[in-house]
């Protein structure tokens, strides 16, 4: 498999993503379901906590990530889902400390929306892993 990164700017380096990542010859595609901030029986941890969320949601992504034998490093593709759009980008740094220590460079989507499975959830992560 050969990846790509396509990047006709610079300034999305400031926010841990690339603007596409090309694939090609590609053995597998793994499409995750939201990850949210959850313990193993589905209970929401840290609830109205952008920081803490976002932590549980990548401690449970790589949990799941390595259920299925690929790494952060092979996400192609994240979709952000935040009910507080302000808060989750005042806690951007905390994302892409995790993004950086995965060695992962997701062509991303923030989207602001009404809300999530629960009331104090703020925030939810869909991933697309090619290896």
């Amino acid at each position: 498999m050969t990846k790509k990164i396509i990047n006709p700017w610079s300034w999305q380096d400031n926010f841990g993503f690339v603007q596409a990542n090309e694939i090609i010859d590609a053995e597998r595609m793994l499409f995750c379901a939201g990850q949210v901030s959850v313990d193993k029986e589905g209970n929401l941890l840290h609830a109205g906590d952008m920081v803490k969320q976002i932590n549980q949601v990548f401690d449970n992504l790589e949990t799941l990530l390595q259920q299925a034998g690929v790494q952060l490093s092979d996400i192609v593709r994240l979709t952000y889902y935040t009910t507080d759009v302000t808060a989750f980008t005042e806690a951007v740094q905390v994302l892409i400390n995790r993004l950086e220590k995965g060695d992962c460079k997701p062509a991303t989507t923030l989207l602001g929306v009404a809300s999530l499975f629960h009331p104090d959830c703020v925030v939810e992560i869909e991933a697309t892993a090619v290896v």
